[in-house]
């Protein structure tokens, strides 16, 4: 970076979660202050019920934070209207969730170009683009059917190509690599670093998967709530 310089992507100051389970009231994230640097490929790694779901999901605009302030590239998202908000999503964040999402009445291109298309692109050119954000991914072959005619990974791979197609400049992954073999979860890793990436753009994923650990420019241990590693790599105990 120019001068030194490292852009944040992420802020978080004092971020709290509550939820309600009947009367009692459960605290799934304890004041967590982070920052996501621009230019890093960031894991969120912990088990099951840590609050990583929850916190990429306050992260991207998804869940209010009960308290504390998250800014995404310097604005407070948390400050913005609900149509604001959604604009804003919709111009600088890309989604990779573990359920796909699919629309079933649209074909795979179609699906991947839905963010472009929300963006105002003409329909053809958005599914042009997307078909080619299809061919990096090895299913371009795939674009003209539906989602229940794909497999688990083939409907992930589309997944993947709708959340770069737009070129946000946040993306955010939940386990992106859970429904594919070894070689298919390097090639989308490659190519989420390709696209997802840059000085100005950020990468984060929650994964359990140790096969791509190394890949990863930083990883964030969360373990009840609160981060208990930062680091290059995984701590010895993990």
């Amino acid at each position: 970076m120019s001068g030194g310089e490292i852009k944040t992507a992420i802020s978080t100051r004092g971020v709290t979660r509550d939820f309600q389970a009947g009367q009692e009231t459960i605290r799934v994230l304890h004041g967590i202050d982070l920052d996501v640097r621009a230019g890093e490929l960031t894991y969120l790694v912990g088990e099951s019920g840590s609050g990583k779901t929850t916190m990429i999901s306050i992260m991207c605009g998804i869940l209010w934070p009960t308290d504390g302030d998250v800014e995404v590239f310097g604005t407070d998202i948390y400050a913005l209207s609900d149509n604001e908000l959604v604009n804003f999503r919709l111009q600088n964040i890309g989604f990779i969730f573990q359920q796909y999402n699919l629309i079933p009445s649209i074909d795979a291109a179609s699906n991947a170009a839905v963010p472009l298309i929300a963006q105002g692109m003409d329909r053809l050119e958005a599914r042009k683009r997307a078909v080619a954000m299809l061919e990096k991914l090895n299913i371009a072959d795939q674009a003209d059917k539906l989602p229940n005619q794909l497999s688990g990974g083939q409907q992930q791979r589309v997944a993947i190509a709708r959340a770069l197609v737009h070129e946000p400049r946040l993306v955010v992954c939940d386990e992106p690599t859970a429904a594919l073999d070894a070689k298919s979860g390097r090639r989308v890793m490659d190519l989420l670093r390709e696209v997802g990436v840059a000085e100005d753009r950020s990468v984060i994923i929650v994964t359990h998967d140790n096969r791509i650990f190394d890949l990863a420019d930083r990883i964030l241990v969360l373990e009840d709530g609160r981060i208990t590693h930062d680091g290059t790599d995984m701590p010895d105990d993990h």
